[in-house]
């Protein structure tokens, strides 16, 4: 029912940039307006969870590690794994966003027929995480290319580099391939895998349906005869900054169909899961250097909250009969 619901929401979207454009002729709304609309509402959103984020107090070290902390001199220190600076703290962080070193070391638990508990890696997953982020990074850069009037060499050689496997005209990407089979199989391993599948919302399923919309729907307009003319491509995106957007002739509707979904990517990107691209750097459990053994980390407002300190004693006198009932020896009991 998931799948269905996110299935059937992306089927709605895709109809509705059909509708509006290849029957309603809407064109400069959905080439122009929604795009622009679309853009104020990702960074309003981003700013403002950005902000949020920002403004949270973390008082104490509740980092993640898995390596030796720093202690007594003979006990050797794992810099990387358990960093007590802030050097070191970045290097796990840059490590962590470009590598995805966390994914790579996790591990998947599974029991076999003998009723036994069994570690496996997990490998794929991180593979499929890589492929996946590096090419829609890629896809991204790409699309700078219609932002100026003269593409920059390092941009042309970045789409040579893309577009070294070239068989004919035009050149295939090896980025769209990278993008269909990151998603897919993050795709088919929550369809699959029965522990993923019963943790996964119908936004899990939106998000890689939306993400496999906008990669077909530009797979067609470039290597099909739906593909539109460049040049007018950028001359409605100059058009976005003077607040005046014009419609491309001669479009076909499965351009502003990728556009639409696009711009729904775009507004739905700050309040969704997706953010987590900017959250992590906002992570107490990532961002911080674990020194808890060194420096004693208070809570810099604990004298301006009331003091609601609940004792033992009195937790115990509040729960007595239930524990007694339970047969539970209460301290009370022994004075």
């Amino acid at each position: 029912m998931n799948v269905l619901v996110a299935l059937v929401g992306v089927g709605i979207l895709v109809g509705i940039a059909w509708l509006g454009t290849g029957v309603a002729h809407l064109d400069t709304f959905f080439g122009g307006i929604l795009p622009c609309i679309a853009f104020v509402l990702f960074i309003v959103g981003v700013i403002v969870r950005i902000v949020g984020w920002a403004r949270v107090p973390v008082p104490f070290r509740v980092t993640t590690t898995c390596g030796q902390q720093k202690s007594l001199p003979w006990f050797e220190h794992d810099r990387l794994e358990n960093p007590f600076d802030r050097k070191w703290t970045l290097a796990r962080m840059f490590l962590e966003i470009v590598t995805f070193r966390s994914l790579f070391r996790s591990t998947k638990a599974s029991i076999t027929p003998e009723q036994n508990l069994v570690y496996g890696s997990s490998k794929y997953l991180w593979a499929a995480a890589i492929v996946f982020h590096y090419c829609f990074a890629l896809v991204l850069i790409r699309h700078l290319r219609f932002f100026f009037d003269q593409v920059p060499g390092w941009l042309t050689f970045l789409e040579k580099l893309d577009g070294m496997m070239q068989v004919g005209l035009p050149g295939i990407y090896l980025t769209s391939f990278g993008l269909l089979l990151g998603l897919g199989y993050l795709l088919l391993r929550r369809l699959l895998i029965a522990q993923v599948r019963f943790m996964s919302l119908p936004a899990d399923y939106f998000a890689l349906f939306l993400l496999l919309g906008i990669t077909i729907s530009g797979g067609l307009l470039r290597y099909t005869p739906l593909r539109v003319d460049l040049v007018a491509v950028k001359e409605l995106v100059a058009s976005f900054w003077t607040f005046r957007p014009v419609a491309i002739e001669g479009a076909s509707p499965m351009f502003y169909i990728h556009l639409f979904l696009v711009s729904v990517l775009l507004a739905y990107f700050p309040y969704s899961k997706l953010m987590h691209s900017g959250g992590v750097f906002f992570s107490p459990t990532r961002n911080l250097p674990n020194n808890n053994r060194a420096e004693r980390h208070v809570n810099p407002w604990a004298d301006e909250l009331p003091n609601k300190t609940h004792s033992y004693a009195a937790w115990e006198k509040e729960f007595a009969e239930p524990m007694r009932a339970a047969g539970f020896e209460l301290d009370m009991d022994k004075k």
